[in-house]
């Protein structure tokens, strides 16, 4: 049988969205004047639902230039959606940059517009809320499944389970997919101010879960989507896939979409190469990987370390995120390479290979 608390707490992200029903309205009030926790929970989830909505549309920043470089630099602007421990802030970021894209599209938007695979801007925000479904449900944040605990994760280690993770064949893949398939058939019968308005709930749920701003909780290892990783890797993988998908709607509406903040980005690039090292494994010729651009300049020896560096490869980290999110080709992504360049080319093909977007 649900508890009072469990079953508020399932109402929580309605009541931060004004969406309850009335019988629902007063069981939440009277609860959360009784339920410390839950009542710092709801201020939080209703903070994180505000900062969402964006400002008002009715009073635009001065000297905002229409059109999209207009949007381009609202999305520079814009802070993180509610402050988080810094594990979550890239993923904040990134749902905050996304909802302001969307807010461009009224309800006869072309949310039709193909955008990437055979899904268009609708199906693409229906991806979103399955992509975002495990993690969720690891943080009991949609209702159903396990609320994550010290207790119940693993300390995390330096080794993430990658193989699994880019085989095609996995068990994961072939849910992740399945998955991706039926909440985007539930979607199209649904409006796409519907379906944004459920993929915010669910981000918003997830911004304020614990695990958001408990970096104790963040560093426990879980497996999700077929690598073990930390619990703040995930939320930054979550960070990696809302960015590349605001990329391809913006790509697709011909809006400009900037890159992550400069701090956000290095987040990313280093947890793409924290996969990319076991991905590649020890026995791969070795690589000294340099990453350099805004904010500064970090190298990586990648492969085998008992033998001396065959090839050096240098990346802007827009560009090499793009070449792990699948949005770059290892044939035409910009770097500079010197030494053998079949090592190389390895290193670049299977960082492609990374890609499950």
């Amino acid at each position: 049988m649900t508890s009072p608390h469990e079953e508020v707490r399932d109402l929580l992200g309605a009541w931060a969205l004004d969406a309850l029903m009335p019988g629902d309205e007063g069981i939440v009030v009277r609860h959360l004047g009784e339920c410390e926790h839950c009542a710092v929970e709801a201020v939080r989830l209703r903070a994180t639902v505000r900062h969402l909505d964006g400002p008002d549309a009715s009073a635009p920043e001065p000297d905002a230039a229409p059109g999209p470089h207009g949007l381009s630099l609202a999305l520079r602007s814009r802070a993180p959606a509610l402050r988080t421990a810094p594990h979550a802030a890239p993923y904040a970021a990134a749902v905050t940059g996304l909802q302001a894209l969307l807010a461009e599209l009224d309800e006869h938007g072309p949310w039709g517009t193909p955008v990437v695979h055979d899904w268009d801007v609708h199906d693409t925000v229906a991806h979103l809320i399955a992509a975002d479904e495990p993690l969720a449900r690891l943080l009991g944040r949609n209702g159903r499944g396990p609320v994550l605990s010290v207790e119940s994760a693993e300390p995390a280690d330096s080794t993430a389970e990658c193989p699994s993770s880019v085989d095609g064949a996995s068990p994961w893949r072939v849910a992740w997919e399945a998955r991706t398939r039926e909440v985007i058939r539930r979607e199209r019968a649904r409006t796409p101010a519907q379906t944004v308005s459920t993929w915010r709930n669910q981000a918003a749920g997830l911004l304020s879960s614990r695990a958001a701003h408990d970096t104790e909780l963040a560093s426990r290892a879980t497996l999700l989507n077929g690598v073990r990783l930390p619990v703040a890797d995930h939320f930054l993988a979550r960070a990696f896939e809302a960015w590349v998908h605001a990329q391809d709607i913006g790509g697709a509406l011909d809006r400009v979409v900037p890159p992550p903040p400069s701090p956000h980005l290095w987040q990313l690039v280093r947890f793409a190469v924290r996969i990319l090292g076991p991905a590649l494994g020890p026995q791969a010729p070795p690589v000294a990987l340099t990453v350099a651009g805004e904010g500064g300049e970090t190298e990586w020896v990648l492969g085998s370390a008992d033998d001396p560096v065959r090839a050096e490869l240098v990346m802007d980290p827009v560009d090499f995120c793009l070449l792990v999110g699948g949005r770059r080709t290892p044939e035409r992504v910009p770097r500079g390479t010197t030494g053998d360049e079949s090592a190389a080319r390895g290193v670049l093909n299977r960082a492609a290979s990374l890609s499950w977007l």
